[in-house]
């Protein structure tokens, strides 16, 4: 199918195009993960794993969603450094 049918066919909006696209090559752009290690000094590790527990995730996932909302917070207070939280740098 050329592109121009395709978009045809999207902004017709009269058929479902999910069967025309290959999804097991599609990416989420900035999503890739990337594994690092950090040091954290024990009494910061235990802090992490019990607000984890009170909110029942894991320790993994709480570092994650606060280094999340600590860039954005940072990027929307310092427009002119970058979108640190979309990987700009």
């Amino acid at each position: 199918m050329k592109a121009e049918e395709f978009e045809k066919k999207f902004d017709e909006g009269k058929e479902d195009i999910v069967n025309d696209l290959d999804l097991s090559t599609a990416r989420r752009a900035n999503q890739e993960q990337k594994r690092i290690n950090v040091d954290f000094p024990s009494w910061v590790v235990e802090s992490l794993d019990r607000e984890a527990a009170r909110i029942g995730v894991t320790r993994q996932s709480i570092i994650k969603v606060w280094l999340v909302e600590r860039l954005k917070a940072e990027s929307a207070s310092n427009p002119l450094n970058g979108d640190a939280a979309s990987g700009a740098r």
